[in-house]
């Protein structure tokens, strides 16, 4: 089962994204903060991490930035309201998908297939 951190401050997007990816299949490990989700990305497997770009003590640029170091096989993708900081993220963190708000949940749940879809057809 594809597990998947997530890592958004605000608790009602939090529960409500979780709940959806939990529906969907997935295997989900929701925290508040980049500063809660990294000891869990040095003791355990992740195959996704998503993140919230703007968020307190650690911003999510910055929490994958250390997700590439602790574990680069780990996916990124980055959940935001801002465009101006859509920008900084392909620049930052280029190999990960920006997906902004608002968005339909379906098209997150999408997303998260289509990058485990990619993975898969590339391994063939």
């Amino acid at each position: 089962m594809i597990r998947i951190l997530l890592a958004e401050d605000e608790e009602a997007m939090r529960m409500y994204l979780a709940r959806a990816l939990q529906n969907a299949g997935y295997d989900v490990v929701a925290v508040d903060r980049g500063t809660e989700a990294l000891p869990l990305l040095e003791t355990q497997h992740f195959d996704l991490l998503l993140s919230d770009i703007v968020m307190p003590e650690m911003d999510g640029i910055e929490l994958a930035q250390r997700c590439a170091e602790i574990s680069p096989a780990t996916k990124v993708m980055f959940i935001t309201g801002f465009a101006a900081v859509t920008l900084k993220a392909n620049r930052e963190a280029p190999q990960a998908k920006v997906l902004s708000k608002p968005f339909h949940l379906r098209d997150l749940v999408l997303e998260v297939e289509r990058i485990f879809d990619n993975q898969s057809q590339a391994l063939i």
